[in-house]
C-alpha cells in the first residue's frame, strides 16, 4: 500500500512547501488537488506535469489526483485528464453528485449514470482510472449507493474509493466489511480519516442535536486497526490517501498528520 497524503489541507502554500512537509513526515506521495484556488487549477493542465515534477525533487511519487469532474463535456475535461496521464498520474477522483430530494434520488441517479457513462469513455480515451470518493451529501455515501452506480461499469475505467471516515460523520454507518465486499470490483483507493459524534443542545422540541468533529486516526469511530488488518490479509495494494481535515493552525495538523502516519503505517506493517 502506498501513503498519499491529500493537498487541500495546504490551500495557500507552495508546491515546495508541500513537497518538504510531505517528505519529512514519510509518505510516499501525493493526491494532487486540482481545484480552483488550489495550486493546480483545472483550466491550466500543464502546471499538471510541473507540479509532479516539483514533487518528484522530494522523492514524492503522483500516483493520483482529486477533482471536480462530473461532466465528461466540460473544456477541461479531456485536457486536465490527458495531462494526467502523460504526467503519469493513473487515477483521477471524481467530483460529487448530489442528492437533490426536490428532484428524488431516481432522477438524480439517472443523470449521475449518464454523466459516467461519458467519463468512462473519456477515460478510456486518455488512459486513466476514475474513481468515485463516497462522501456525504451524495448519491454514492455508502458502498450499497456507490455499487449501484458503477453497476456494469468496467472497473479497470471507473473505481470506487472507500472512505470510512466520511461515511462515519457525514452520513451515518455502514458496516466497513459490508462496504469493502460490495465494492470489492471497483476497489481502487481508500481515504484515511477518522472522527465521532458528540450530544449537543435540545433543541426547542426537545430533540437532542448532535454535532460531528474530526479526530486522530487512532481517536475516532472508525475501527482502523480492523480495516488496516484486512486490508493486508486481503492483499490491497491501492493507495491510501491521508485526508487531514483539522480545523487548527497548520503546524499542528502536521504533527497530528504525522502520528496519523506513523500509526497506520504500523498497522500495515510498513513503519520505518
Amino acid at each position: 500500500m502506498q501513503t498519499v497524503l491529500f493537498t487541500k489541507l495546504f490551500r495557500g502554500r507552495s508546491l515546495e512547501e508541500i513537497g518538504a512537509s510531505a517528505a519529512a513526515l514519510g509518505f510516499d506521495g501525493i493526491d494532487l488537488l486540482i481545484r480552483p484556488g488550489h495550486q493546480v487549477e483545472p483550466g491550466d493542465p500543464a502546471a499538471i506535469a510541473a507540479a509532479v515534477r516539483r514533487l518528484a525533487e522530494d522523492g514524492l511519487a503522483t500516483p493520483m489526483a482529486t477533482t471536480d469532474l462530473t461532466d465528461a463535456a466540460a473544456p477541461w475535461a479531456e485536457p486536465s485528464l490527458a495531462a494526467c496521464a502523460e504526467a503519469g498520474i493513473g487515477l483521477i477522483r471524481l467530483g460529487y453528485w448530489k442528492y437533490d430530494p426536490a428532484r428524488g434520488y431516481a432522477a438524480c441517479f439517472e443523470a449521475a449514470r449518464r454523466d459516467l457513462d461519458g467519463l468512462a469513455v473519456l477515460a478510456a480515451k486518455t488512459g486513466v482510472r476514475l474513481a468515485i470518493q463516497l462522501h456525504g451529501d451524495t448519491i454514492h455515501g455508502s458502498g450499497a449507493q456507490t455499487a449501484a452506480l458503477l453497476a456494469d461499469h468496467d472497473p479497470a475505467l471507473v473505481g470506487a474509493y472507500p472512505d470510512p471516515g466520511n461515511q462515519t460523520v457525514q452520513d451515518g454507518r455502514e458496516d466497513w466489511r459490508f462496504t469493502l465486499d460490495i465494492l470489492r470490483p471497483w476497489l481502487c483507493c481508500v481515504g484515511v480519516k477518522n472522527g465521532g459524534w458528540f450530544a449537543g443542545e435540545l433543541a426547542a422540541s426537545g430533540q437532542r442535536r448532535w454535532r460531528s468533529d474530526w479526530l486522530g486516526i487512532p481517536d475516532g469511530m472508525v475501527p482502523w486497526d480492523e480495516i488496516a488488518a484486512f486490508l493486508v490479509e486481503t492483499g490491497y495494494a491501492g493507495p491510501l490517501s491521508f485526508h487531514s481535515h483539522y480545523e487548527v493552525p497548520l503546524p499542528q495538523v502536521l504533527a497530528q498528520t504525522g502520528l496519523d502516519l506513523g500509526y497506520v503505517r504500523r498497522l500495515i506493517g510498513t513503519e520505518s
